[in-house]
């Protein structure tokens, strides 16, 4: 017998009244993770609205096979909201998305950063305007596919690791602010692997129950930045020197676009004896600075437009003994954070990391726990 509402217990999403009075509104990228949370949360009754964004032209030459937000996974998406019985929208946000993420991408490359467009595109683009968007619909809240974990804590909304940390997205979240945590949800958190959400879809008899993990950035074709980068920035790679730490000059590159910084491969300066590593990149001279790997070292990485996650503000204490990571690729180590002011700190590294570099993000994480507590970008050299 249904309760009445006052006496309703939360439903799986937190809200204490039934599945079929609570809107959400599900961010649907095509591929088979959002569309496991918004078949699962149709099956449960709640009232779900699907929307997928186009981000970029997909006919256009940046686009490409398997990427998400073209052709074919907006076709995905509206294939599983038919299956499932939920309405479904698509949205233009080319502008938007161009504006706000391949933009900054080509200009931090030019800046000779190594930017990470998927983390501004979740804080400028789906949890802000889709974020806003979901509110208009008059939804209660907006689920993704992402593989993170809200849990409420003392004081609120808390963001933790994914139970499976072969495919924590921790790394592109921790720009999520408190506002934007108490209205999203993460129903694959929680699942132990990649195998769990397959699994559902086969039992939704979803069509992209077998489609493939899209790889890399959405817009980069084959991972190929530099060739991005000359369409949106022509004559961008200019040609300049190979040079050492000395300033000597050991051969010549087609653009400093076509390197990154911890790079040994494809520098084209053979028969030295020892091996090269990309350790600099200075953009106003057109230098590509190289180095032994020992260079690459560093213990103290710079850090500007912090997010903080924790309970107490960030400059409540001279120091957090936290972990850190400053590549998604890599676990979290153990780190001291000085705050400088609130969104910005120095933090030390215990233990030297290798290729360090301006553009990515440093994300905190506690030392003890699955909690995040935010992050920023590091925005200079070693």
């Amino acid at each position: 017998m249904p309760l009445d509402s006052k006496d309703h217990p939360l439903n799986s999403l937190g809200f204490a009244k039934p599945p079929a009075e609570t809107r959400v509104v599900v961010a649907m990228s095509g591929g088979v993770d959002s569309s496991v949370v918004a078949a699962q949360l149709a099956e449960e009754g709640y009232d779900v609205v699907g929307v997928t964004l186009q981000l970029y032209d997909h006919g256009a030459a940046l686009a490409k096979k398997g990427a998400c937000c073209a052709g074919v996974d907006i076709h995905d998406a509206r294939r599983v909201a038919e299956e499932m019985g939920f309405p479904h929208y698509v949205l233009d946000y080319e502008n938007i998305f161009k504006d706000a993420v391949i933009d900054e991408f080509a200009d931090s490359y030019l800046a000779g950063a190594t930017p990470v467009p998927c983390i501004r595109c979740n804080e400028r683009v789906k949890f802000k305007d889709l974020l806003e968007t979901a509110k208009d619909l008059e939804a209660d809240c907006m689920a993704t596919g992402h593989y993170i974990q809200r849990k409420t804590g003392d004081q609120g909304p808390e963001l933790h690791c994914a139970a499976d940390a072969a495919r924590d997205q921790s790394y592109f979240l921790f720009s999520t602010t408190p506002e934007q945590l108490a209205f999203l949800r993460f129903p694959l958190g929680h699942l132990p692997s990649k195998n769990e959400t397959r699994a559902l879809a086969q039992k939704y008899g979803l069509p992209v129950a077998d489609k493939p993990d899209s790889q890399d950035i959405c817009f980069v074709p084959n991972g190929n930045y530099a060739s991005v980068i000359e369409k949106l920035r022509p004559g961008a790679a200019e040609p300049g020197d190979i040079v050492d730490v000395d300033g000597r000059v050991l051969g010549t590159h087609d653009g400093v676009i076509h390197y990154t910084i911890g790079q040994r491969r494809g520098l084209g300066i053979g028969g030295l004896a020892d091996p090269l590593y990309v350790v600099r990149l200075d953009v106003e001279k057109r230098h590509v600075i190289v180095g032994p790997k020992e260079l690459l070292t560093t213990r103290t990485v710079p850090v500007r437009e912090i997010n903080w996650l924790g309970d107490a503000l960030i400059t409540s204490q001279k120091e957090w003994h936290i972990s850190v990571k400053v590549r998604s690729t890599r676990p979290p180590r153990e780190a001291i954070l000085r705050p400088i002011s609130e969104t910005e700190a120095e933090v030390e590294l215990l233990t030297p990391e290798e290729g360090v570099s301006p553009g990515q993000a440093c994300v905190f994480y506690e030392t003890t726990g699955s909690r995040i507590l935010g992050g920023g970008w590091i925005w200079r050299g070693n």
